[in-house]
């Protein structure tokens, strides 16, 4: 139930991304105010997450989930009530603190019901649902507004969210016995505190270097396609899911039997070659290669690195390992379309899918350093701690 309430989560919240800006334009907003949509929204989700991260150390999980869903179904209401930009955005940010608390919640929920020894399986399996749903929203969110206007895909949002409150009602939670033991007096709350968690942030800056390598995928895939004259890009997209779809139980299992090192390594080069191939790309044929290659690779990387994250913190503080995550997602994919943005002034898209590229190797180097000073000792710690040695 938290799979499918996830996975209609982010179809109501991922079809509505491609059509915020040509309908605040449509409004009358500026160039800079276009930009600050997806600005002042991934700034609301970073700045949540640490006091909901905080939240998740000594709060039961149903209560929480279920505040974020709704939250979320109340602020998509108010979208089309509004002309004015000014209002606009400020419900975009309201929207942002309402993700930043759902995404940080219904995952730290999923992970608190996996058997610890199944971590790699079973948040590869959650993962899809986040996958599957970036997969297909987007693409019916601009078939609903080009054929329909902006109100009746606002609407379609909203019912998905309601599927969501519904699935996420009926489903059963786990929380942690230091969790509902610890009370809140015990607790002291520090922004940077619950933002960061010391004992997994080297995994989250991995998490950033790699997000920051798929942003410029998001960002210029479309235009790319259209410039080369390449119109069924959707291609990309479908050969992503399907791939990923089928590879994240394997490499979930692989990651409970030997660990992280060997499964980034393979899948941060899978993405580094995809977006070489995507760079020459003149036919479908690159396009489906792409896909695929993008889809064993980036599609396994991401739910590697949360089951690594979260595999090094505490039960009580996944809710904040958690958060820390997400915003390492955010954070990379928001900087990377900043930057290279700003270089596609003076390179083609092409090249900037070739220089974006060099951040998986980047993250293959990073995670050999780790693996060689720390990684292998803790995860001994930590399978003898589930053998009761």
């Amino acid at each position: 139930m938290l799979i499918f309430g996830n996975f209609f989560t982010f179809m109501g919240f991922q079809m509505l991304i491609p059509i915020m800006p040509p309908h605040i334009q449509d409004i009358g907003a500026s160039g800079v105010e276009i930009g600050l949509v997806t600005t002042l929204f991934s700034l609301g989700a970073v700045f949540m997450r640490p006091f909901i991260g905080f939240l998740l150390e000594f709060r039961t999980r149903k209560p929480l989930v279920l505040i974020g869903i709704l939250s979320l179904f109340v602020i998509t209401i108010f979208y089309p009530l509004t002309q004015i930009v000014f209002v606009f955005l400020l419900i975009r940010l309201f929207h942002g603190l309402a993700w930043g608390w759902a995404t940080t919640s219904n995952g730290t929920a999923a992970v608190d019901n996996v058997p610890p020894k199944r971590l790699g399986e079973g948040m590869g399996y959650y993962g899809l649902s986040a996958t599957i749903g970036m997969v297909i929203a987007p693409s019916l969110g601009i078939f609903l507004y080009n054929h329909y206007n902006f109100r009746v895909t606002n609407t379609v949002s909203v019912i998905l969210c309601a599927i969501a409150i519904i699935l996420l009602s009926i489903s059963k939670y786990r929380s942690p016995d230091n969790v509902k033991n610890v009370k809140r007096e015990e607790l002291k709350f520090s922004f940077f505190g619950s933002l960061i968690d010391k004992t997994s942030w080297y995994q989250a800056l991995v998490t950033l270097m790699a997000t920051f390598g798929y942003g410029t995928v998001t960002t210029f895939i479309v235009i790319f396609a259209t410039a080369r004259g390449i119109h069924q890009i959707y291609l990309f997209y479908l050969f992503n899911a399907i791939v990923a779809t089928f590879s994240r139980p394997l490499t979930g299992r692989l990651f409970d039997r030997k660990g992280p090192k060997t499964i980034i390594l393979i899948c941060a080069f899978l993405a580094f070659a995809a977006l070489w191939v995507l760079s020459f790309a003149t036919s479908n044929i690159f396009i489906i290669i792409s896909g695929i290659l993008f889809g064993a690779g980036y599609g396994s990387l991401l739910p590697t690195l949360q089951a690594w994250i979260l595999s090094q913190t505490k039960p009580e503080r996944r809710g904040v390992a958690n958060g820390m995550y997400y915003s390492a997602i955010d954070l990379g994919i928001g900087l990377s379309g900043l930057v290279f943005g700003v270089v596609s002034q003076f390179v083609g898209i092409s090249t900037i899918f070739k220089i974006s590229s060099f951040f998986f190797i980047l993250v293959m180097i990073l995670t050999i350093f780790y693996r060689k000073r720390h990684v292998g000792k803790s995860i001994k710690v930590q399978r003898s701690r589930r053998t009761g040695a």
